[in-house]
């Protein structure tokens, strides 16, 4: 078991030393990300710097182990993909990390889950098996330790009785629901729940639709009368999330960050407030890779948070995505 405690990271310093301690360790004892490195003719030892650490792409997930722990891991997540793709699949060495991360970070911007009654609308993650995000839901219910916590399907009606049952007894509520079916509950079932938590976890992806956070947010809250909405940036490659609370922006814990990268030079950083990349840092990856470059499209603000712009167009994927056939 990982060791150094990156739970307890205050500081960039602090960061800057176990993400390095992280990259050598990888760069050592991740197989692919070994063979990673030796393609771009990069030397471990010769990396110094945080910001000069090259980061995997993703879709490596989907054709290679990524993994360097130990023993076989104690859980392999599988990712969403729709019709005809691969889904991507990580290897996790020690559910534990995996737990401590999503509670903290729960606990970090929402508070003690026994302070909620939690509710999940997570069609096609509850379908299938190994979703790290039905994973961390399970682990947030238990924790709350309601009695009126589940899970539902396509069951909308019984979801609208419990809101409203729970609506009526100004029972604290949170809400996770993938995207499509809190649209299709909202436009069939509206009901008017202004003390209604919601965590949307994406999941338009796939659907032939593409909608502005600022619409999604407004017909989601127009169908459960409620503005308190807020997004999860997770990923079943990843053991750390980030939130938007009410806003456009997502938060990271601290041990968990976001770069952004020159779409045409994957190896150049942008500044802040730039379209690009997004690559993460998660330090909770230990035993699989901590240095992800995702397809996703985002820019980076002074104060450390986030946006994300939507995915990005194949045509404009370059350099280091190409490397792995």
């Amino acid at each position: 078991m990982y060791t150094n405690n990156i739970f307890e990271i205050k500081t960039k310093a602090q960061f800057d030393r176990l993400a390095l301690e992280t990259f050598r360790f990888q760069a050592d004892r991740c197989e692919v990300y070994t063979s990673y490195l030796q393609l771009l003719g990069i030397e471990p030892t010769h990396i110094t710097s945080v910001e000069k650490i090259p980061f995997l792409p993703i879709e490596l997930f989907k054709t290679h182990t990524v993994y360097c722990g130990d023993h076989p891991a104690q859980q392999i997540f599988n990712s969403s993909a729709t019709s005809g793709t691969t889904p991507s699949r990580h290897h996790v060495a020690h559910l534990s990390i995996y737990e401590e991360s999503f509670s903290r970070t729960f606990r970090l911007l929402f508070g003690d889950p026994q302070q909620y009654t939690i509710l999940a609308l997570l069609p096609s993650y509850i379908e299938r098996h190994e979703s790290s995000l039905v994973y961390m839901v399970s682990s947030l219910m238990q924790q709350s330790g309601a009695t009126e916590n589940g899970f539902y399907l396509y069951n909308f009606g019984e979801l609208h009785t419990h809101l409203s049952t729970l609506r009526h007894n100004n029972t604290r509520t949170l809400l996770f629901g993938v995207s499509f079916a809190l649209l299709d509950f909202a436009e069939k079932y509206p009901i008017d729940f202004p003390d209604l938590e919601i965590i949307e976890t994406g999941g338009m992806k796939g659907r032939g639709i593409e909608r502005s956070r600022t619409e999604l947010f407004q017909r989601i809250g127009k169908g459960f009368g409620t503005s308190r909405i807020s997004s999860e940036y997770g990923m079943a490659e990843l053991l750390s999330q980030g939130y938007a609370k009410e806003t456009e922006r997502f938060r990271t814990p601290p041990w968990m960050r976001v770069i952004i990268r020159d779409l045409h030079d994957p190896f150049r950083l942008l500044p802040h407030q730039e379209r690009g990349g997004i690559n993460i840092i998660d330090l909770s990856n230990r035993y699989s890779c901590s240095f992800i470059e995702t397809q996703d499209l985002g820019l980076l603000h002074p104060d450390h948070t986030f946006e994300v712009l939507g995915r990005i167009p194949y045509s404009e994927l370059r350099g280091c995505n190409l490397l792995f056939s």
